[in-house]
């Protein structure tokens, strides 16, 4: 049994723990630093070894879904550790790819539902062939320095109304170009609205990179 001294020093250690396990800000931290810890001592060299610990953003429609999508699914070959997504470890396409292959769904990620419509089941609303396409061509272009070109028929792109000469920025430049929510007008509006703010930001990038 505890006496009451020590039962408040256990509460007081409980509710610090309660805190901590419900807070991705902790997680990552503890997360990063483990990681930053043995990089530095492979490398042989001291300090700061990330950018910052996570980014938290909304993403109010399926444009900004889609590019933010592929702007991840696209670092490896923009950092050149990888030359095509489905080498590209550590990514949610290639393990889409991967599991594709074997006509399977990837049990940790949200399936593809297609085109949004009514009573679509849950999933992303887009189709898997159309977005793996979509990626492909969109590292085609990044990694041959601009040799390539997004063809303006490309079905995610048309679907979404995202003019092909804007994709690239989006997704080379997404957390640059958006600090916040992202979506268009009406989802911006709406979403501001719920929140009771009365400033709308990225309206203007979005605007322009999302119409």
């Amino acid at each position: 049994e505890l006496n009451p001294s020590e039962r408040l020093m256990l509460d007081d250690i409980i509710e610090k723990y309660r805190e901590r396990l419900a807070s991705i800000s902790w997680f990552m931290r503890v997360l990063n630093e483990n990681i930053a810890r043995r990089a530095n001592k492979e490398d042989g060299c001291t300090g700061r070894f990330w950018e910052g610990r996570f980014k938290s953003q909304a993403l109010l429609d399926e444009a900004a879904l889609a590019a933010c999508m592929a702007y991840v699914d696209l670092n490896p070959i923009r950092a050149k550790m990888a030359s095509t997504p489905e080498a590209s470890e550590f990514t949610s396409i290639k393990k889409r790819i991967e599991h594709a292959q074997q006509g399977k769904q990837p049990e940790r990620l949200l399936r593809f539902a297609g085109n949004p419509r009514q009573n679509m089941p849950k999933g992303l609303p887009f189709e898997l062939k159309y977005y793996i396409e979509l990626v492909e061509l969109t590292g085609r272009y990044v990694r041959a320095d601009k040799r390539g070109h997004i063809y303006e028929t490309q079905p995610i792109l048309a679907r979404l109304q995202i003019e092909p000469e804007n994709w690239l920025k989006l997704t080379t430049r997404f957390t640059k170009m958006f600090l916040g929510a992202v979506g268009r007008r009406q989802a911006m509006t709406e979403y501001c609205a719920h929140l009771q703010k009365r400033r709308r930001p990225n309206l203007t990038n979005c605007e322009r990179l999302l119409g």
